[in-house]
């Protein structure tokens, strides 16, 4: 009995749960019905937003989506700006594809957009700032710069002429103007010598620019710059490595700039200035006479062309084939009076390429053996 007893008490609650059950799937039910109808027009709403995202994402190239061309803010924003629309006007013209010159705040800007739109974009960087972004996403190299024949340049440190200072040595302590925290040649290559000479710096000061940190020291804002330095044309022969780098002094008093904004010396025109202190003539005449070179580093592979990571192969082989056509109408044209290229990218006052070559990725590795020698991490950055 007690048996048969507990068992009709499990059949009581399983008709109770079953009802339960009932109730709750009708509720359900009944519930989604509204749900649905209501869900309908979402429903129809939702090939319109696909559609509406697939017309964002247009084809590179396009007005709609037109080709990022980053430039590092190394000299003046406003030379960049209108040398660049001068290089979109050649490259549309000869590739029939739509380009956007930008220039972001910072060289460290510049490599964070290059990533974050690797289909999109291609950059002017600094060997320093390309070996950072391979590193980053995988940013690749097409070509070098090529100025009046060098493929690699170097990092100067400027002193006021009529100070006592004759060496790195005498640095010590003393306050520091740089373009950039991660320019090449004005940061990196100068802390590297510093390390190497027991040299620790006083105040630093981040000048925005090679030209600017120039002149932050000509107004005697600082003590010395790091900018880059490009041998000067000779009136004989060529610069050589362990030359002396400055222009004689007996010299210096005859410097000069043109209208074009080019800095000559010496008899006849002979010496011509070609490191950073030529693009702030336009802003300080008497800048050669008033501040000297008093050491170099060693010799630092040339800036960059890179694409990103994942910009159209196709593309990028017309472009790079559009530039070379480019350049090439400047080789009878090296005083850039009427070439483009040379009012671009090749004039003194943007970043003087005179010409290109085609780089690739191994050609940075002397590069990254100085930032790891100098123990620089990625997110230094």
């Amino acid at each position: 009995m007690k048996r048969r007893a507990l068992w009709a008490l499990i059949a009581v609650f399983a008709l109770i749960l079953a009802a339960c059950s009932s109730d709750d799937a009708d509720t359900t039910t009944t519930a989604a019905a509204p749900d649905t109808t209501e869900a309908a027009p979402a429903t129809t709403e939702a090939p319109a937003a696909t559609t509406t995202t697939e017309e964002a994402m247009a084809e590179l190239g396009t007005p709609e989506r037109p080709i990022q061309v980053l430039f590092v803010p190394s000299v003046d924003t406003d030379i960049i700006v209108s040398g660049g629309e001068l290089m979109k006007e050649a490259l549309e013209e000869e590739t029939g594809l739509s380009f956007e010159v930008k220039v972001p705040t910072s060289y460290a800007a510049t490599i964070e957009e290059m990533c974050a739109a690797p289909e999109d974009t291609m950059g002017f960087i600094p060997g320093f700032g390309y070996v950072i972004a391979s590193q980053l996403c995988g940013v690749d190299v097409a070509f070098s710069a090529v100025r009046f024949g060098w493929g690699v340049y170097w990092a100067q440190f400027l002193v006021p002429r009529d100070s006592d200072i004759d060496s790195v040595d005498d640095l010590d302590g003393l306050k520091w103007a740089r373009p950039d925290a991660t320019s090449t040649s004005g940061s990196l290559y100068p802390q590297i010598m510093f390390a190497e000479l027991g040299i620790e710096p006083g105040e630093v000061v981040d000048a925005g620019g090679h030209p600017q940190a120039a002149l932050a020291l000509y107004r005697g804002e600082v003590d010395f710059a790091t900018t880059f330095y490009s041998p000067p044309l000779l009136p004989e022969g060529r610069w050589a490595p362990g030359d002396q780098p400055d222009i004689p002094d007996e010299f210096v008093d005859s410097c000069a700039g043109t209208d074009e904004g080019r800095v000559f010396c010496g008899p006849d025109d002979g010496y011509r200035v070609l490191d950073a202190r030529a693009s702030a003539v336009g802003d300080a005449a008497d800048v050669i006479q008033a501040l000297k070179i008093v050491d170099i580093t060693l010799p630092i592979p040339n800036d960059t062309l890179s694409f990103g990571p994942d910009f159209p192969s196709d593309l990028r082989e017309q472009i790079s084939a559009a530039l070379v056509v480019w350049q090439s109408e400047c080789d009878d044209d090296q005083d850039g009076d009427d070439c483009s290229w040379n009012q671009s990218i090749g004039h003194q006052d943007f970043y003087n390429w005179t010409d290109i070559a085609p780089a690739v990725d191994a050609d940075y590795d002397p590069l990254r053996q100085v930032v790891e020698f100098a123990g620089i991490k990625l997110e230094d950055l």
